[in-house]
C-alpha cells in the first residue's frame, strides 16, 4: 500500500514500502538502470535489499508512485541532512525505463524540494551527476539546480575517466524557476 505524503499530477511520493525489495533488486541489477547511478559495482539481492530499504524508511525518502496507477517507478530522498547548516544532498532515480523522458523526475523533484524549504526548512540541497548523464543534468537545470563545481576525473565507466558535476540550489533558485509552488 502507498500513502500519498507530497502529490503532484504526474506522480506523488510515498514513504518507503518494505514489500517493494523485490523491484528495487531487479531495477538495481538492470545494467541499463545502473549506467548512471553509483551501485554499479554492487551486489544486490533482495534480502539485501529489504535491509537496506529499512534503513532508508528511517528518514526523508520515498517511493516514486504513478498516480493514475498506484505503480512504484523509482525512488528519490535525501542523504544525510544536517539540520544545523540547513544542507542536505538529494539522490533520484526512475527504475522502470517506461517512464523515462517523461517529466516524472521533475515532478519528483520539484515536490520534494518544495516540502525541503518550506517544511523542513533546508537552504542548501546539492546533488551529484555524471558528465555522461545529459537526461539528468537537463531535469536537474529544469528545476532550478546549478552547476557548482567538478571533480575531475572523479568516475571511470567503460576504461574511461569522467567528470562528477556538482549541483545546488537554493530556495530562490527553486521558486524563481517553478513560481507554481510559491
Amino acid at each position: 500500500m502507498y500513502i500519498k505524503k507530497l502529490v503532484g499530477t504526474q506522480c506523488y511520493l510515498s514513504p518507503i514500502n518494505l514489500e517493494d525489495a523485490e523491484q528495487y533488486a531487479v531495477w538495481l541489477n538492470d545494467m541499463e538502470v545502473l549506467e548512471n547511478l553509483t551501485l554499479m559495482t554492487s551486489v544486490v539481492t533482495v534480502d539485501s535489499e529489504r535491509e537496506f530499504l529499512k534503513t532508508l524508511a528511517q528518514a526523508h525518502n520515498y517511493g516514486i508512485i504513478d498516480i493514475k496507477t498506484d505503480q512504484l517507478i523509482g525512488n528519490i530522498g535525501f542523504k544525510d541532512i544536517d539540520h544545523l547548516h540547513r544542507t542536505t544532498e538529494i539522490g533520484i532515480f526512475i527504475g522502470d525505463k517506461s517512464y523515462w523522458d517523461k517529466g516524472y523526475g521533475q515532478e519528483a523533484l520539484s515536490l520534494l524540494l518544495d516540502y525541503a524549504f518550506k517544511k523542513l526548512n533546508l537552504h542548501t540541497i546539492l546533488l551529484r551527476v555524471y558528465d555522461f548523464n545529459q537526461r539528468a543534468i537537463a531535469c536537474y537545470e529544469k528545476v532550478g539546480f546549478k552547476k557548482i563545481g567538478e571533480i575531475r576525473d572523479g568516475f571511470i565507466r567503460n576504461m574511461e575517466y569522467h567528470n562528477i558535476i556538482m549541483m545546488d540550489i537554493l530556495p530562490a533558485d527553486f521558486y524563481e524557476t517553478n513560481p507554481q509552488y510559491k
